[in-house]
């Protein structure tokens, strides 16, 4: 049987934890950052984790992390 190929657009957005978890960076800082407002943009610094509703495609997509 072949091995299962992961998807390089989703090894390069996520990452998993030591824990398990999957973390993923920031949506909404990239461009037309002028009327966000300072507060807004302070808050998408950073990484978060996953949804759980979302984990389990982000695994498929995956197979090896």
């Amino acid at each position: 049987m072949p091995k299962m190929k992961t998807k390089k657009g989703a090894a390069k957005r996520f990452k998993v934890r030591a824990s398990g978890s999957i973390k993923r960076s920031q949506a909404f800082k990239r461009h037309i950052l002028t009327k966000k407002s300072t507060k807004m943009k302070r808050q998408l610094r950073g990484m978060t984790g996953v949804h759980a509703t979302n984990e389990a495609g982000v695994r498929a997509m995956m197979p090896y992390a």
